[in-house]
C-alpha cells in the first residue's frame, strides 16, 4: 500500500513538473514567434539609396523627388514609404516652372492613404518666393492640400515675417490661411497722407 502511495505521489509529481516545463516552454516559444513576427513586419522590404524620382501624369512632369534614403514596408496592414534621411519634392506647373518645393529632415508616406508626412526642420517656397517652415506639413495627395497643426512661419519676398498657430493651403502654397497670426510687416513711411 504503502509502495503504491509512493508511485502515485512520484507520478503526480513527475506529471506536475512536466506540465509546467510544457507550459513554461510554450509560453516562450509563443514570445520568441510574437518576436520575430513583429521584427519581420517592421523589416524594410526594399531600401534604396541616392533616390531620383519623377512623377509625370499623362506624359506632363509634375515634380521630382529626390532623396539619399528610402526604405519600403510593404508588408502588414498599412504599407508606407520612409525616407529618414530628408527629402527634397519640386512641384511643377504645365511650362515646367517650378510651382513650389518642399525640403525636409523625415518624411513618411502612407501608401493606402495616399499621405505624406513631413517632419522636422520643414521649408516649403512657393513660385513667388514666400517661404514657410514648421516642423511638420501633411500633405494629402489626391486633394493637394497641404495643413499643419504646428506652429508656422511666412516668409513673404516683401520682408514681412508672419506666424501663426496653423496653416491650410494647397501644394503650390498660394492661396494660404494660417490661424492665430502675429507678425512683422513692413511700412513704408514715405507715403503722403
Amino acid at each position: 500500500m504503502l509502495r503504491s502511495l509512493c508511485n502515485g505521489v512520484k507520478f503526480g509529481f513527475t506529471v506536475a513538473v512536466v506540465a509546467l516545463l510544457l507550459a513554461g516552454c510554450e509560453e516562450n516559444d509563443l514570445k520568441k514567434v510574437r518576436e520575430i513576427a513583429s521584427m519581420q513586419e517592421t523589416k524594410p522590404v526594399q531600401r534604396t539609396t541616392g533616390v531620383d524620382v519623377i512623377y509625370s501624369d499623362s506624359a506632363k512632369v509634375k515634380a521630382r523627388l529626390t532623396s539619399p534614403l528610402m526604405l519600403e514596408y510593404t508588408e502588414g496592414k498599412k504599407p508606407y514609404t520612409e525616407m529618414p534621411k530628408g527629402v527634397k519634392v519640386v512641384f511643377f506647373d504645365a511650362n515646367l516652372k517650378m510651382s513650389s518645393s518642399v525640403v525636409a529632415d523625415y518624411a513618411i508616406r502612407y501608401n493606402n492613404e495616399h499621405l505624406i508626412e513631413l517632419r522636422k526642420n520643414v521649408v516649403a517656397t512657393n513660385a513667388k518666393g514666400d517661404k514657410f517652415m514648421s516642423d511638420e506639413l501633411i500633405w494629402e495627395e489626391i486633394t493637394n492640400k497641404v495643413t499643419s497643426q504646428k506652429p508656422v512661419t511666412i516668409i513673404t519676398t516683401d520682408g514681412s515675417v508672419i506666424n501663426g498657430a496653423s496653416l491650410k493651403t494647397n501644394q503650390k502654397f498660394d492661396p494660404w490661411d494660417i490661424s492665430q497670426t502675429t507678425g512683422k510687416f513692413p511700412v513704408n513711411q514715405n507715403i503722403a497722407p
